[in-house]
């Protein structure tokens, strides 16, 4: 059976207040929601946003290098494409959500909770990731290349075609995840569990005949 790591949710207080997104001086947004809107053609350092929610909104041509990310959750959004890389991700939610190739590489991130999103082509390399979930999301060629892992889970992922290289696996359960293939060095699978039929499929890459 597939771990569960423990998450610290988003600590969201009830009286948010709705605002439409406009960059300000100080580039800080906090304790508010932005619903139904549309972020387009925006390209700001160093934003940060803390106790909002993020509810049906688009991302288009989005890059929030360096963004910091307290206490968020993106529900139904498409993030598709944003660069969130070297970001700060903590206490934060991301549920029912397009994130087909969001880039979080070189990113900190924990207490994150990814559920049911489309997250294909997503990037982690060289990111930091502790108490992480990621619950039945299709993860199609992720690159998580040389991140480090620390209280990550895998349930009912689809991760076929992921890359793992330089990523030590150990303790990491994949045994709940359906893949075809994933580009991980065998070194790096010591310690990680996996189901037998899962456990075949690594003893044909290494090139042994079963019968």
């Amino acid at each position: 059976m597939s771990q569960t790591v423990k998450i610290q949710k988003p600590k969201i207080p009830s009286n948010l207040t709705p605002l439409d997104f406009y960059p300000n001086e100080e580039l800080y947004f906090e304790m508010c929601t932005i619903s139904d809107y549309s972020i387009v053609n925006e390209d700001l350092h160093r934003l940060r946003f803390e106790q909002v929610v993020f509810k049906n909104v688009i991302f288009q041509d989005v890059s929030f290098k360096n963004i910091e990310l307290t206490d968020v959750i993106f529900e139904n959004c498409d993030l598709s494409n944003t660069d969130f890389s070297a970001g700060s991700i903590h206490r934060v939610e991301f549920s029912d959500s397009k994130i087909l190739g969001l880039n979080l590489s070189d990113a900190t991130l924990g207490n994150v909770l990814f559920h049911t999103c489309n997250a294909n082509l997503i990037s982690f390399g060289y990111s930091k990731l502790k108490q992480v979930q990621f619950d039945s999301c299709s993860l199609r060629n992720a690159d998580y290349f040389e991140s480090k892992f620390n209280k990550v889970a895998f349930k009912e992922c689809d991760l076929n075609e992921a890359n793992f290289e330089g990523t030590p696996l150990k303790g990491i359960d994949l045994s709940s995840c359906n893949f075809e293939r994933l580009n991980v060095s065998i070194n790096d699978l010591t310690g990680c569990e996996v189901n037998e039929n899962q456990a075949l499929g690594f003893a044909r890459l290494l090139g042994l005949i079963i019968k």
